[in-house]
């Protein structure tokens, strides 16, 4: 009988060891999959490209078929060197907000805001680490700064603050791989600054 038993015992301890080396590696022992730097950036494009980066953080130019991307400077934020008109503050009074004509700037009540530029230059995000992005956006810090000053409208950053650590740090990961476009955004303006 201790023969039939030991049998057994010992085909399930050699499977066993034969399914652990088998085994997937490519979890880590915390339970999160590991995938390529490739991956990675190609699921921060895809997620870039769907929760309408561009829309604030691109220069638009107007072409025959409307707005388009201004894709020599896509996602250097608002252009330092781009012509403003002086906003007109009084329509503020009815609950409106205004949006420069590239939609990378906007005035409320808050002020002005210029969309940061998030491209991989310096003068972007090119200098920042992980963490200063993950605070950036479940903080809303300028420039992911512990004391920086709060992220302004139209930034929706405290919508973007749900979203998982591995799609942010995707997203982080495709913005360190664009085109280095160098523009320094100027900083923001008080509502009394624009009177």
């Amino acid at each position: 009988m201790k023969k039939i038993f030991l049998i057994p015992t010992a085909i399930v301890t050699a499977l066993s060891f034969v399914l652990i080396s088998c085994a997937d590696t490519s979890a880590t022992s915390s339970g999160e999959m590991v995938i390529s730097q490739d991956s990675l950036v190609k699921r921060g494009k895809y997620l870039v490209n769907i929760i309408g980066c561009d829309d604030c953080h691109s220069p638009k130019i107007f072409t025959d078929h409307g707005f388009e991307i201004d894709m020599e400077h896509r996602f250097s934020g608002h252009l330092a060197n781009s012509p403003m008109g002086r906003a007109n503050t009084s329509v503020m009074k009815d609950g409106y907000i205004l949006f420069a004509n590239d939609l990378t700037s906007a005035v409320g009540p808050w002020g002005q805001s210029y969309s940061a530029n998030i491209s991989s230059d310096e003068t972007g995000i090119g200098s920042w680490t992980e963490e200063q992005f993950f605070r950036a956006i479940r903080e809303g810090k300028s420039k992911g700064l512990k004391e920086g000053r709060p992220l302004l409208p139209p930034m929706p950053w405290f919508i973007y603050k749900n979203m998982s650590d591995p799609d942010l740090k995707a997203i982080f990961a495709y913005l360190k791989t664009s085109k280095p476009v160098e523009n320094r955004v100027p900083g923001p303006k008080s509502l009394q600054e624009l009177k």
